[in-house]
């Protein structure tokens, strides 16, 4: 039987996008069907595979998007939002491959989910491109998500409080306004679409805080402490308003976490 590590290290080294959701979605299905070995016999790459288009470039020479009702403009939110799928599956991917081993089946079985959730946002938002006359890999995209993932590649509690908990996190505060955005301009399409997607990255949030929970009771450290410090030492960017605090609260991340470190 094929372990475990191996299934999801495969899937994590699968370049193609579409390959790779196929690859992801098969790993999290066996997985619930108990057709993988919990052994894990092979280690995670320091990277995954990824396709040779998008260009990746820093953040400070992202191309502006423009005005939200141009068609440029509306291709360009619906890439952006596809790569951030795109990456969240590899993170998914090796959170459970990574750490699987020591935090246990039920951390597997809940970071495997999140990787078949993110890949089936991706196929979303990839037929969405296309419907539009594009296509991922069209436009550059953010190079820098991918490092979170490596900073923390060496702590478990480190990656819960700054994947799930600090860069899923805001997606809860910035999809409400951009599904406005959307529902404003008539696309009913990809407004349920970013419904689905803000339903989904809420349990996907509350995965991140329970095993971080978990982390911080092993450690014997107050979870909002804990966190904080994490944080300042692991992430460069700034954790800043606005909130949207009952999605969050939702994902049992209350503001004790949080509000302290604003900016």
């Amino acid at each position: 039987m094929q372990s475990v590590a191996s299934a999801i290290r495969a899937a994590l080294l699968t370049p193609e996008p579409r390959a790779k959701c196929f690859a992801t979605r098969e790993v999290a299905r066996a997985w619930r069907r108990g057709a993988l070995a919990w052994r894990f016999d092979v280690t995670m790459p320091d990277a995954p595979a990824w396709p040779a288009a998008p260009e990746l470039l820093p953040p400070g020479r992202m191309p502006k998007r423009g005005k939200f009702g141009s068609e440029r403009a509306r291709i360009a939110l619906w890439h952006s939002l596809a790569h951030i799928e795109f990456v969240a599956i590899d993170l998914a991917l090796d959170m459970a491959g990574r750490f699987g081993e020591a935090m246990g089946e039920e951390f597997v079985g809940d970071f495997l989910s999140v990787a078949a959730d993110e890949a089936m946002h991706f196929a979303l938002l990839a037929r969405k491109l296309e419907a539009l006359g594009s296509h991922y890999g069209a436009l550059p995209a953010h190079a820098g998500l991918w490092e979170a993932a490596h900073a923390t590649r060496d702590d478990v509690a480190a990656r819960l409080a700054v994947v799930p908990m600090v860069l899923e996190a805001r997606g809860l505060d910035v999809t409400p306004a951009t599904l406005e955005r959307v529902e404003a301009a008539g696309d009913t399409g990809g407004a349920k679409i970013l419904k689905r997607i803000l339903d989904d990255e809420i349990r996907h949030v509350a995965f991140g805080t329970k095993h971080f929970l978990r982390c911080a009771e092993m450690a014997q450290a107050n979870p909002e402490t804990h966190w904080q410090n994490l944080v300042k030492r692991h992430f460069r960017g700034a954790i800043k308003p606005p909130f949207n605090d009952s999605a969050r609260l939702a994902a049992g991340l209350s503001r004790e976490f949080y509000a302290e470190i604003a900016h």
